[in-house]
């Protein structure tokens, strides 16, 4: 596959990403700072952003959205979960529940 569509895809994923996170945050606000781990300054920002902004954010080489367990030891446990694959689900929400907030500082704007 060739960078450029390796940027495409990347962009793709950050404007379906944003799209979801404005989505969410209107439906349910706090529901959705949970599960996005956004805090309440964030997530007036992503809600207020109109399609010209989203897209502008979007067109980055970098993905905006992570993976929340950031650990390998909480990766394996929901991937390698010998329990009911019935609870698989529940499980992994619990260990991402578990996870740190992390707040990144906010830079100046360039």
């Amino acid at each position: 596959m060739s960078q450029t569509s390796f940027l495409d895809e990347i962009q793709e994923i950050n404007l379906a990403y944003l799209l979801l996170a404005q989505r969410l945050l209107v439906e349910d606000r706090e529901a959705a700072m949970f599960r996005l781990k956004v805090d309440s300054e964030l997530a007036d920002l992503l809600v207020s952003l109109n399609a010209r902004q989203l897209t502008k954010l979007a067109r980055n080489n970098q993905l905006i959205c992570r993976l929340s367990q950031t650990s390998v030891h909480q990766l394996r446990k929901i991937t390698q979960n010998p329990r009911d694959q019935g609870l698989s689900g529940l499980h992994a929400s619990l260990l991402s529940a578990c996870e740190a907030f992390e707040v990144f500082p906010v830079g100046e704007p360039e």
